[in-house]
């Protein structure tokens, strides 16, 4: 794993007695992005996958509509220098996502299952993954991330690079599922998001009023779907 992301440090283990013990932890790092010579953001993220990170961030908030759009990038010592296409007109965000998409069950535990997969978990349990799949059975992208919501903020980047047909995919995250979640799939055009966690009250309303089909509690044998449950079968 690459010392960018990961950080050896030393610490005090507590059981009964005190014992000196090291371990390797994630880093945070601050990445600033520059759009046309002004600042854009500044985001604190797992420092892998920057550029999609990028890409998929500026899709979300609408500044882009294909990766084309994009003239120049490059990102050193943190800082992200964008450079877009002239002319571009800011994307009017979608209300409703509109998709033909349906998928087995088994297929949304299997998309959910591929994100849990994550060697870097295993030795941290201190990111968050999410990733994108074709008709629920191919794998687009899939990404780690210390929030939930940078992690797809790169699986989208991703996509967006690769010219996916975000209609046609389904989008597996962990952890629970907020408005922000929904908001960046509704803006993307994602018409399922599946998770091994649940959504909240808010996000539930905001999926059934924009054509999102939410699947939490995603086990084998068992899932909940909480918003238009005629996309899964």
């Amino acid at each position: 794993m690459e010392d960018k992301i990961l950080k050896k440090i030393s610490y005090t283990r507590v059981d009964g007695e005190l014992t000196p013990a090291d371990e390797r932890i994630i880093r945070e790092a601050a990445l600033t992005v520059f759009v046309d010579g002004n600042h854009f953001v500044t985001a604190m993220i797992m420092a892998a996958r920057e550029k999609e990170f990028v890409v998929g961030h500026l899709y979300i908030q609408g500044f882009i509509n294909k990766a084309a759009d994009i003239v120049s990038l490059e990102i050193e010592n943190s800082i992200a220098q964008v450079k877009l296409r002239p002319g571009i007109e800011k994307r009017d965000l979608s209300k409703t996502v509109t998709s033909g998409l349906k998928v087995g069950s088994k297929d949304v535990f299997e998309c959910v299952s591929a994100i849990l997969t994550s060697p870097v978990f295993s030795e941290t349990e201190a990111v968050h993954s999410a990733g994108l799949f074709l008709d629920g059975k191919e794998t687009v992208a899939v990404a780690e991330d210390l929030g939930r919501h940078n992690a797809l903020d790169k699986v989208i980047g991703a996509a967006l690079l690769e010219n996916a047909d975000f209609s046609k995919l389904v989008a597996a995250s962990t952890g629970r599922q907020p408005t922000e979640m929904i908001l960046k799939c509704r803006s993307a055009g994602i018409p399922v998001v599946a998770t091994k966690g649940v959504p909240t009250s808010l996000a539930v309303e905001l999926a059934e009023e924009s054509g999102i089909t939410i699947v939490g509690k995603v086990r084998r044998n068992s899932m909940i779907v909480y918003s238009h449950p005629e996309r899964i079968e």
